[in-house]
């Protein structure tokens, strides 16, 4: 008897549609429900797919930029004049990132929503790219950025759907770090 109505909650509903669903598919429908349509993005293999179907969904203006600070400052300059947004990046191009968080972002109290591919760790193969992960952290603790690192499917549409409502309500950025053990991470070829 137990087994059936633990079968039939709703929470075990909920949490079985959410194992069904990809990553990718909980982040383009948690975008939708939160009114993002703006996701400028760096491209990244990983996020490959999610890239595919955002371009694919009008619902969405999404397109390519050239480096992470210009996603950043057009999602930026969308919320001044009343759009959300969300950037796509990898790990090393967040690197890149700390003066713009610090001088308009979190001043500015945009509430920026990074999705962030996580390489550096788990068998990474590219030295430069673990020494940025380890250093992607502490910059955003040091400018008091809020920040998830999204290891399990079962607990992801919670979580991003949660930092984006907390970004939006309190005008302050969010990082959604996505982890390999999520992702799948990149395939490193021989």
């Amino acid at each position: 008897m137990a087994v059936a109505a633990e079968q039939t909650s709703p929470k075990s509903a909920q949490q079985k549609a959410s194992q069904e669903k990809s990553w990718h598919d909980v982040v383009l429908q948690t975008l939708k429900r939160n009114d993002i349509r703006l996701v400028p993005y760096v491209p990244d293999r990983v996020l490959t797919t999610l890239i595919r179907n955002i371009h694919a969904d009008p619902f969405f203006t999404t397109f390519p930029t050239a480096r992470e600070e210009e996603a950043v400052g057009i999602v930026s300059g969308a919320w001044m004049a009343g759009m959300k947004g969300a950037v796509l990046m990898q790990t090393s191009g967040f690197a890149t990132l700390a003066n713009v968080l610090a001088s308009l972002v979190v001043p500015s109290q945009i509430p920026l929503i990074m999705f962030v591919s996580e390489r550096g760790t788990l068998g990474e193969f590219n030295y430069g790219q673990a020494l940025v992960c380890r250093t992607m952290r502490p910059v955003l603790e040091s400018l008091a950025i809020e920040y998830h690192t999204c290891t399990r499917l079962d607990e992801f549409e919670f979580i991003v759907d949660r930092s984006i409502k907390q970004a939006i309500t309190t005008q302050a950025p969010v990082a959604l770090i996505l982890n390999p053990l999520l992702t799948g991470g990149k395939v490193f070829d021989k």
